[in-house]
């Protein structure tokens, strides 16, 4: 019996330390692909708290953006005429156009207009229709400084 108990621990210990090679291959663990799925799962859950945290916070921050949205598109804050021009011009819209008071002087007409016609010349890109009406504004402004 001792014989045949020392026979078994003989076996035991060398199929302990057999090498690789001889070992069944579905036993090898592939160490990289599981800490890359591992990382990859920690990423989900991140990308998930982050989205979830982000869906809460944003109803309140809707209402404050909205707001202020309307705040900043208020006509009291923006310095641009709303509206297209008018059939005939007016004393006003000459003025809105040229970007001077409705009693410039001629001076200051003429100015404005050098400088509206630089920013909007056809022949350096600005628009035809454009220029057409500035140069009509100063026609009408000016025609009204001649009756004062």
């Amino acid at each position: 019996m001792a014989t045949g108990g020392g026979a078994a621990k003989e076996e035991l210990r060398y199929a302990e330390y057999l090498p690789p090679s001889t070992q069944r291959p579905d036993a090898d663990i592939n160490h990289a692909a599981g800490r890359r799925l591992i990382v990859v799962g920690l990423g989900v859950a991140a990308v998930a708290f982050a989205g979830r945290y982000t869906l809460q916070i944003w109803k309140p921050l809707q209402q404050v953006i909205t707001e202020t949205a309307r705040k900043i598109s208020s006509p009291s804050l923006s310095s641009y005429y709303k509206g297209g021009f008018e059939p005939k011009m007016s004393r006003r819209e000459a003025s809105l156009i040229l970007d001077v008071s409705q009693s410039a002087g001629k001076a200051k007409i003429q100015a404005a207009y050098n400088r509206m016609m630089r920013l909007n010349h056809p022949d350096r890109g600005g628009s035809g229709y454009l220029a057409q009406k500035i140069i009509e504004a100063k026609n009408l402004l000016l025609s009204f400084t001649k009756l004062k």
